[in-house]
């Protein structure tokens, strides 16, 4: 579609080598912009790395591996713990792993918190295309209940406790979905002390989220990294500089950047680092900075070996950079 900012070069090759961690394309359940196969030639054209292959309904394992052998690319699957996959269901994630999944999501569209979030689009936002297939699943009598991760006092329910065990056996990434700001602390503090490794606080400035600063600081200080999303500012859910000034205030050295893209109103999934370079840029990020957060931190959390080229300057890589994997 026209009417989409070009990325400049410069940021091109800023972002070069990144991985885009967060990426929504066909096939899916709804239309999307771009398919698996596509994706792949267009990322090794500009010089990306990889990326992860989010559905919120379907574990993308098995679709990571054919583009792999297909392409060589780096392409990694996920489980996202929704209704389709029965929730909080340690088999899913179990099966999910062994099919190779590097990615574990908490709910998302059927946590309790997105299910009775208040909280309305700002006027202008472009809604989430997830929000028609769960009215119409509403519709046709077939909307599961929440799915929970707390019980009523707030203590992280037994089956999360058990997913989180998985992620860390299998070392996969925990990403904390559509969760309230209380209970993705608790879903924190928990993978922390079940030895998970890497943890990401799925796109905190999102409309039902709104996870605030301060809140934000405790998360990464337990370890996790705050992913920001080029949609979420871009769709109009959070104005632009909310977005910068969360990320200046929990420190670069805690952001990793991905695009949340594959939408078929939105710019091109291969596009959307580069977008997010030149943003950050225009709002007075160093070039170290914007590497920080789109290659180097990108890179730590799929366990990508490190670049070479450390950024120098302005804030240093994620702690755990130098392990490697």
């Amino acid at each position: 579609m026209a009417g989409h900012p070009q990325p400049s070069r410069r940021a091109r090759e800023l972002v070069r080598g990144a991985y885009d961690v967060h990426l929504h394309v066909g096939p899916d359940v709804m239309k999307r912009r771009i398919d698996d196969f596509t994706v792949a030639q267009r990322f090794a054209s500009v010089g990306l790395d990889g990326f992860v292959l989010k559905s919120h309904y379907m574990p993308t394992a098995e679709r990571a591996a054919v583009v792999r052998h297909a392409h060589g690319a780096h392409a990694l699957g996920a489980v996202t713990l929704n209704a389709s996959v029965g929730g909080l269901n340690p088999l899913a994630v179990e099966i999910a792993a062994r099919s190779g999944a590097k990615f574990v999501w908490f709910p998302t569209v059927d946590s309790r918190n997105q299910r009775e979030s208040r909280a309305t689009e700002p006027e202008g936002a472009t809604p989430p295309m997830w929000a028609q297939i769960q009215d119409e699943l509403s519709a046709a009598g077939m909307a599961a209940d929440p799915v929970d991760v707390v019980d009523s006092d707030g203590a992280l329910l037994d089956a999360a406790r058990q997913v989180l065990r998985l992620i860390a056996r299998h070392d996969m990434v925990l990403a904390t979905g559509h969760l309230h700001t209380d209970e993705i602390l608790a879903v924190i503090e928990a993978a922390s002390a079940e030895g998970v490794r890497r943890m990401v606080v799925t796109h905190p400035e999102f409309t039902s989220q709104r996870v605030g600063v301060g809140r934000q600081r405790e998360m990464a200080a337990r370890g996790a990294l705050m992913e920001r999303c080029l949609t979420t500012p871009y769709t109009g859910k959070v104005e632009w500089d909310v977005w910068f000034h969360n990320i200046r205030e929990v420190g670069p050295e805690h952001s990793v950047v991905s695009s949340d893209l594959g939408q078929p109103f939105n710019p091109p999934v291969e596009d959307g680092l580069a977008l997010c370079a030149d943003y950050l840029l225009g709002a007075g990020f160093s070039d170290d900075e914007v590497r920080l957060m789109t290659v180097h931190n990108s890179r730590w959390l799929v366990g990508a070996k490190p670049l070479e080229t450390q950024p120098v300057n302005e804030g240093e890589a994620h702690p755990a950079m130098d392990e490697g994997a």
